[in-house]
Formats: structure tokens, C-alpha cells, sequence
């Protein structure tokens, strides 16, 4: 894994230096332009938008012990330090500290790493959905001339809508039938490798485990608002601090259509987030659509790029550092004692499976 991620790192350093090198002649960058958006900011809106991302946190911890209930009682607040200190984690860390929340959660709990593993997944797809309604329905209702390139963005958005649905239905399909679901696609994936088959009816089973937390219409609508009103929160975050730029026009006017159409470009450049680098990565690429879908001056995009990372990602950190001394948890040791933990399941899994 660590070898596989040194190459992923060395090869984006490497696009990253040579992205640096074409722009160097062509794109005109003024230091001092990009000093003075930052004083000028409006840093009352960028507080408000770290506020809005830490009642996010809260949000999480209320779903995640929302979906333990059935399986053990635990305070609507008390997994608030697993969703601190294990985002804290991805961030100093990277995309393979995800299993440091889940894992975080079944020491506290003494609930097996397998259930949270499947709770992650289920926490997730709300992630997805959620955000994916929002996105679709932000882009399907935005008044004529509101986006750039507008056909495309709307076709963009229909599309997000139906895989929301789709997924929605699939969910249900899974837990009402998550055997007979994961039986066929293991029979199907199967025809083309047993292994790839194997893998595949683990998966959906793994899931169909975690859906196993919501157990009636009540609790699957509590974990839906939750998860829209959470998402909502984000969104807000993100239009905060576009419009706190207030030196720049259009991004103190942006609206609410726009700014979702940039929190869909973040999540894709964060999807894959390597330590630190993955932070220039992801100024980089949001800077870039800032200023190509809105026309906006690059030392302003690359100036609201580098604080929205700053709010929506790093903002954890040091209240997530502070957290971790206080429950005596190095986060380095966490991120590879989870990462042994779900490769050994994963094992162990195949292996009962492949019996």
C-alpha cells in the first residue's frame, strides 16, 4: 500500500511540476494581488463558514450514534471525538486514514471493526445521495443565464438526479433483498473471474450489514434530513467564502447554483487526497475552475481556492490535534493500526468466503 502510494505521489508531483512549468510564460500571476484579495477579504463570512463546517461535525456524530442505536446506546454527541480526530487524520494524513473513524468507533464501542467498516459505507452513500440532490436540484432550477455553459450543466445535472434515484432504489433493493441482490451479481461478476465474483457479493453483503441500522421509514428519513440539512450546512460554507472575496465582483455575487457547481469540483479533487501535496493539488485544480467557469482573476480564484480549503478541510485540524492529546491518540499509529485492521478483515473475509 505505502509503495503504491509513494508512486501515486511521486506521478502527481510530477504533473504538478510540469503543470508549473507550461504555465510559467502563459499565466501572469501577481503575488501581491494575491496578498491584497486576502486582506481584503471578509473574514466575518469566512468565520461563519468554519461554523457552518463545524456543526457539520456535530451532524455526523448525531447520524453515526443514530445508527448504532439498534445495535448499542450511545450519546448523540458521544462519537463527536471520532469525527474530529478522524478527519483531523485525513487531512495530516491522507485518503488512507478513511478506517480511522470507523476504527475509532468500535474501540469506543467494542462493537466489531466489520459493522463500523459497514456503517462507514452506509454514512457515505447518504454523503452521496444527499450531496447529489442538492447539486441536481440546485443546477435543474437555476434561472435561464445563471451558469456557465449552460446546456451541459443542466445535462450534468439530470444525470446526478437520476443517479440519485437509481441509487436510492438500489438501496432499498439491498435491504429488502441484499442475499438475493449480492447472489446475482456474485453469479454474474463470476462468468468473468470467481474472485472478481467473490469480491463483489462481499461487498454488496458488507453493505446489506449496515443497512441493517435502519429498520424502519423513520429511521431512514431521520438519517436522510440529517444528512441534506448536514450537506446544506456545507454548501453554505462554501458560498461564505466565495462571497467574502469582496474585492472581486464575480465572486461576490455568486449564487447559490454556482457555488454548488464548484463544491462538485472540490469533492472530485479531493476524492483522492495524498498528504499535504493533495492540499496544493486541490488549490490547484479549484483555482482552476473558479477562474475558468467564472471568469475570475487568478490571484483571486487561487486566493478563495486556498481558503476554502482552509475552512472546509483544514479547519479541523487543530481542535482535532488538542483532541487527539487528550484521548491519547497518535494519529500516525491510528491511521496505520486501521489500515492493518481493515486489510486483515478484508482477509479474513475473502477467506470465509473462498471456503
Amino acid at each position: 500500500m505505502k509503495k503504491n502510494q509513494l508512486i501515486l505521489g511521486l506521478g502527481v508531483l510530477a504533473a504538478l511540476a510540469a503543470l508549473i512549468v507550461w504555465g510559467h510564460d502563459r499565466i501572469h500571476f501577481d503575488f501581491g494581488v494575491f496578498r491584497s484579495q486576502l486582506a481584503l477579504a471578509n473574514w466575518g463570512r469566512i468565520g461563519i463558514a468554519a461554523g457552518c463546517i463545524y456543526l457539520g461535525y456535530i451532524f455526523r456524530s448525531v447520524r453515526w450514534a443514530r445508527l448504532l442505536r439498534h445495535n448499542k446506546q450511545v450519546p448523540l454527541l458521544g462519537l463527536l471525538g471520532t469525527q474530529v480526530i478522524g478527519f483531523t487524520a485525513v487531512a495530516l494524513i491522507g485518503r488512507v486514514a478513511d478506517l480511522v473513524r470507523p476504527y475509532l468507533v468500535s474501540k469506543k464501542t467494542g462493537l466489531a471493526l466489520s459493522s463500523q467498516i459497514a456503517v462507514y459505507i452506509v454514512e457515505r452513500l447518504f454523503d452521496a445521495g444527499s450531496m447529489g440532490l442538492i447539486f441536481s436540484c440546485a443546477i435543474v432550477f437555476a434561472p435561464q443565464g445563471a451558469l456557465p455553459h449552460p446546456e451541459l450543466v443542466k445535462k450534468a445535472g439530470y444525470w446526478f438526479l437520476a443517479a440519485t434515484v437509481f441509487g436510492a432504489l438500489f438501496l432499498v433493493a439491498i435491504r429488502l433483498a441484499g442475499e438475493a441482490v449480492a447472489s446475482f451479481f456474485q453469479a454474474a461478476f463470476g462468468m468473468i473471474s470467481k474472485n472478481l465474483g467473490h469480491a463483489a457479493g462481499n461487498k454488496i453483503r458488507t453493505f446489506r450489514t449496515g443497512l441493517d441500522t435502519i429498520r424502519s421509514l423513520s429511521d431512514f428519513a431521520f438519517t436522510s434530513t440529517l444528512s441534506v440539512a448536514m450537506w446544506l450546512l456545507i454548501a453554505a460554507a462554501y458560498l461564505e467564502t466565495m462571497r467574502a472575496f469582496t474585492a472581486s465582483p464575480q465572486l461576490a455575487s455568486m449564487t447559490p447554483a454556482k457555488c454548488m457547481l464548484l463544491l462538485a469540483v472540490s469533492g472530485g479533487a479531493s476524492a483522492l487526497q495524498l498528504p499535504v501535496l493533495g492540499w496544493f493539488t486541490q488549490i490547484g485544480i479549484v483555482a482552476a475552475a473558479i477562474s475558468s467557469f467564472y471568469g475570475v482573476a487568478p490571484e483571486a480564484a487561487t486566493a478563495c481556492a486556498a481558503t476554502l480549503l482552509l475552512v472546509t478541510f483544514l479547519s479541523v485540524v487543530p481542535v482535532g490535534l488538542i483532541w487527539a492529546q487528550f484521548e491519547h491518540v497518535s494519529l500516525r499509529k491510528i491511521a496505520v493500526e486501521s489500515e492493518h485492521a481493515g486489510e486483515d478483515l478484508s482477509a479474513a473475509e475473502s477467506t470465509g468466503l473462498g471456503g
